[in-house]
């Protein structure tokens, strides 16, 4: 007898994975690999954390603190081993328009917003669902935002002034840079073009090193050690403060919640997936398995107290968590120290971020920008279906000239059209004479065969076999099937044997066909109806005397001989 599928308790669902981990016994070896992990990936996080927040709208302070406080409240509650938390290069268009909207301010409601969002689908365990938006609108919406985060970084590549703000939309933003042309910075190019180069040269030929890192440090000393005319952090900012501001509630007005809502629902869309395609991206690289409930719920905690300190939306980030992995951590202490390490920079050693050009970090982000567009993934779907490239160039232009948002929801609805379409075809109706009990010679044909009409035994008896997912997709095509009746039968027998799941679309077209067939005096068997196939068509009053259940296809059959001979 099988072993009944084992529910999963609340405490299971929710335990953070740092529990399991100190349950499963944890000591110095393991500290002494977090830790050597943790600072890998805080050299990592350092630099780029800076760029995302100034490519974001604000200053790169808000950048670490979202690292710091965000980042190890995911270690810390998260539902992942090895996931690293922080702010995301996908989020910069989204937070971008929300600072352009509403201010610092209203960027920190949101965050905060999107957390208590984060937190309630956690808890509502709604996160299994986000596994189901189709893998070309991942795709596009990345290859989106690479665009867009690329298109935001040429005025620093090229050292530009603007004559006025920076657009937020891709068009008007082109324009101005196009306008801004005349006061291009040839040493800007030339900080850009050595940052990319050293992050390029030692990915290939020194891939344990920090790239990002050495990359813009190296053209911080160029820069500083020839006097370069280029912007940077402290011309720009004013530095980085040495100092971790304390917690404190953003403006909670029903108001600016209202006017907030829809950012917040952004992020927290935006963040989820990130989330949670991150904590895949892990499990495939260490063989382990994350809780995508309690990782939202994490998350959710996370983006909380990155509002509370200063900082903006924070999610799982894929560059980062893989950085982990392959440095050896053993578990979420390698996140928190990681966090730990970044508040050591902070406080230590912030005045020497004052003389990072802001072009090096530019082409950081534009070496980023082309790492996620996912151009091999693009091209694959161009070539698999129309379909497919449909819904890959419908969020793709989507999220470049219009909203992220729209494109998301764009491709998600279009995916699942394609999806239904798709299944609706899969389902299949065969017709035939009534089928005899097989002998030996047929005892193993297989039951996706067609009904072979020389076994017909009395022609006032017609077989349907219906196969496929029956839904409300398919249920016209059916329907039609049905009706195409050249003769009239004294009995129908519609085998389900090959229908795993109903809809009440499904059911309610049985129905009506047996109400039809009864009006002419034929009896109607249902063969092969699984429990719940069953239990759908019994709420759609396909019962008798419209219609009778038999377990099998011969029990239906002799069913309706015997129907036939009394009539």
């Amino acid at each position: 007898m099988a072993a009944t599928p084992h529910e999963p308790t609340w405490v299971e669902l929710y335990t953070p994975k740092l529990v399991t981990v100190l349950r499963e016994g944890y000591g110095m070896a393991g500290l002494r690999a977090d830790a050597i992990a943790g600072l890998t990936v805080a050299i990592v996080a350092l630099p780029l954390s800076m760029a995302i927040a100034i490519a974001s709208g604000v200053g790169p302070q808000m950048g670490l603190y979202t690292a710091i406080a965000g980042g190890f409240l995911v270690s810390a509650l998260g539902g992942s081993r090895f996931q690293i938390g922080g702010p995301a290069g996908a989020f910069i268009v989204v937070v971008a328009a929300t600072v352009q909207q509403f201010g610092v301010d209203g960027l920190v409601l949101a965050t905060f917003l999107s957390g208590l969002i984060l937190f309630a689908v956690g808890a509502l365990r709604l996160g299994t669902f986000i596994k189901y938006i189709p893998y070309p609108v991942t795709v596009g919406f990345t290859a989106g935002i690479a665009v867009i985060i690329f298109a935001s970084q040429l005025k620093d590549l090229l050292g530009l002034t603007l004559a006025g703000p920076e657009p937020g939309p891709i068009l008007p933003k082109l324009e101005a840079i196009a306008a801004a042309l005349p006061s291009f910075n040839p040493a800007a190019l030339a900080e850009a073009a050595l940052a990319v180069v050293v992050i390029v040269a030692l990915r290939r030929w020194r891939p344990r090193w920090p790239g990002f890192l050495v990359a813009v440090a190296l053209c911080s000393l160029t820069a500083w050690g020839l006097a370069l005319p280029v912007e940077t952090i402290q011309s720009r900012f004013g530095g980085i403060p040495q100092s971790f501001p304390a917690p404190h509630l953003p403006d909670l007005s029903w108001e600016r919640v209202v006017a907030l809502f829809p950012s917040a629902l952004s992020f927290a869309l935006l963040g989820g997936i990130e989330s949670l395609l991150s904590a895949v991206v892990a499990d495939s690289m260490s063989g382990s398995r994350h809780r995508s409930n309690a990782e939202l719920v994490a998350q959710g905690v996370a983006n909380v107290g990155s509002a509370l300190f200063g900082g903006f939306c924070v999610t799982g980030t894929i560059a980062r968590t893989a950085t982990n992995v392959r440095a050896g951590a053993r578990g979420p202490v390698a996140g928190m120290l990681h966090a730990a390490f970044l508040l050591a920079f902070m406080l230590i050693a912030a005045p020497l971020a004052g003389y990072v050009p802001l072009a090096a970090l530019a082409g950081l982000l534009a070496v980023v920008a082309w790492n996620m567009a996912e151009k091999h993934e693009f091209a694959i779907l161009l070539r698999a279906s129309r379909g497919d490239a449909v819904v890959l160039l419908t969020t793709f232009l989507l999220v470049v000239f219009r909203d992220l948002t729209e494109g998301i929801l764009a491709g998600f609805g279009l995916g699942a059209l394609l999806f239904l379409h798709r299944m609706a075809g899969a389902v299949d109706v065969e017709q035939s004479g009534p089928l005899v009990a097989p002998d030996a010679a047929d005892r193993h044909r297989s039951a996706a065969d067609a009904y072979d009409t020389a076994l017909a035994a009395d022609r006032d008896i017609v077989v349907y076999r219906i196969a496929g997912a029956f839904f409300f997709g398919a249920a016209a095509g059916v329907a039609a099937a049905l009706d195409r009746i050249g003769v009239q039968p004294k009995a129908y027998v519609i085998d389900f044997s090959a229908v795993p799941v109903v809809d009440s679309s499904a059911a309610a077209t049985i129905a009506g066909f047996a109400t039809r067939a009864r009006r002419r005096g034929a009896a109607v068997f249902v063969a092969g109806a699984r429990p719940a196939v069953r239990r759908a068509l019994l709420h759609h009053k396909v019962k008798p005397p419209l219609a009778a259940f038999r377990a099998t296809l011969d029990d239906a059959v002799a069913a309706a001989r015997e129907a036939v001979a009394a009539a």
